[in-house]
């Protein structure tokens, strides 16, 4: 049954404080902080309906960009208009650019450092078990019949293990769930009824506004530096990535990397790695790589003194990163309404939440694999990519972490930040008495 919505919005300080607390437990990549909202906003305080919170992450996953921050921004839009979408957005990546750009100093100065990695493994363990309980709540109330069964276990295998396409894997899953509507129409969405018409002219307004915002400061730095600095070609490059992220971090890592690594000649492909394992064991979305690899960027080939340009070149690629993100969600906010409000449409968006369920189960499977595992290969057999893990390469300590965060938050019923913080506390512990 879908949770109802309490009949008294929240103050602008209660979601303030709730928005910096998810910003600072938003581990575990998208999957996890999709759980960690839908249990602190639909579940425990009931701010956001159950089915508008899926009718806007269909949205937010068709969209560009790190889907689980415009999921935030669209609550808080919802809560407080554009104040409240800003204040969502920017404190759930805040946090985690802080401690990413922390430690992208320390690495650029010292190289890895043992008890922040010997801390964050534990962290890890914990956010693989709280990623499953997500993976089972929101497949739990997503699925509601044989149909959406299938759109979810189809869309699993698509992606796992055929590696296809995520935008064509959420446009088939729409097409799906449209002939399905078609078929067998049904009463349009509750929460969704009566949507108020849109002018054109706000729309444009709003996209024109957040496009120039997004757009000037680089624009800027570009006119200031000219065309060979390094700060340019890091605002053409993310800018450039942040309208292609369509399915999040994990579709265009690769092609990131290689252009970072072999193109621009920004770091090496273990730097990358490292960068990588910095964003995923830190709060906040794990695009959030991009701020470790423009921070080295601007450090290293920006000129003296190499801390400001490293600053420079961090925030230069935060900024072209998630700028736009405010742009898609200010503009197209309004309109999910009325996509739900409509039956083909809802059941469009029906087909999506399904194969979205497919996409989080590959995410969460993808991250315990290189949780519970050091190596991890893809294999090609044919048309079939297989991720193949290492047998001899399994990590004893991760995996009895994991264990034990399953048996606090599933056992115990612990909340998730106690046991993120007795799992961080068991692995430092561990490495101090050097196990």
């Amino acid at each position: 049954m879908a949770q109802a919505e309490t009949s008294t919005k929240p103050s602008f300080g209660e979601a303030l404080a709730l928005w910096g607390r998810i910003g600072i437990l938003s581990f575990g990549g998208p999957a996890g902080q999709i759980a960690l909202m839908h249990r602190l906003l639909v579940e425990e305080r009931r701010w956001i309906a159950e089915e508008r919170f899926l009718h806007a992450l269909n949205f937010c996953m068709l969209l560009p960009g790190p889907e689980a921050m415009q999921l935030a921004t669209y609550v808080g839009w919802r809560l407080h208009g554009t104040l409240g979408g800003l204040a969502a957005g920017i404190l759930f990546v805040l946090p985690g650019a802080f401690i990413v750009l922390g430690l992208s100093i320390a690495y650029a100065y010292y190289g890895q450092v043992p008890a922040v990695e010997a801390a964050f493994l534990g962290i890890k363990a914990a956010v693989l078990v709280i990623v499953v309980e997500a993976l089972l709540r929101v497949a739990r109330r997503a699925l509601r019949g044989p149909y959406d069964f299938a759109i979810a276990a189809a869309s699993f295998v698509a992606i796992f293990f055929f590696a296809a396409p995520f935008p064509l894997i959420i446009a088939t899953a729409a097409a799906i769930g449209w002939l399905l509507a078609l078929a067998s129409p049904g009463p349009p969405s509750a929460t969704s009824a009566n949507p108020l018409p849109i002018p054109l002219s706000r729309t444009l307004k709003t996209a024109g506004l957040w496009l120039a915002i997004w757009v000037a400061p680089l624009v800027l730095i570009a006119a200031l530096f000219g065309r060979a600095h390094v700060t340019t070609d890091i605002a053409l490059f993310f800018s450039k990535l942040a309208v292609v992220t369509f399915g999040g971090a994990y579709s265009v890592l690769a092609y990131m990397a290689q252009q970072a690594v072999e193109t621009y000649g920004w770091l090496s492909a273990g730097e990358m790695l490292d960068g990588l394992g910095l964003a995923e064991t830190t709060p906040g979305p794990l695009i959030l790589v991009t701020e470790f690899v423009g921070f080295l960027a601007g450090f290293r080939h920006g000129g003296e003194p190499k801390l400001a340009f490293g600053l420079l070149g961090a925030a230069v690629s935060l900024w072209a990163t998630f700028a736009p993100c405010f742009l898609w969600i200010f503009t197209g906010a309004p309109y999910v309404e009325r996509l739900s409000a409509s039956p083909r449409l809802a059941g469009a968006l029906a087909g999506v939440t399904a194969a979205v369920v497919g996409v989080i189960l590959n995410l969460s499977l993808w991250f315990a694999l290189h949780v519970i595992f050091g190596t991890v290969t893809a294999v090609r057999h044919g048309p079939v990519l297989l991720w193949t893990p290492d047998l001899a390469s399994l990590n004893v300590k991760a995996l009895a972490l994991s264990i034990l965060a399953a048996s606090l938050l599933f056992g115990l019923r612990l909340g998730v930040v106690s046991t993120l913080a007795i799992a961080a506390a068991a692995s430092l512990a561990w490495s101090q008495l050097g196990f």
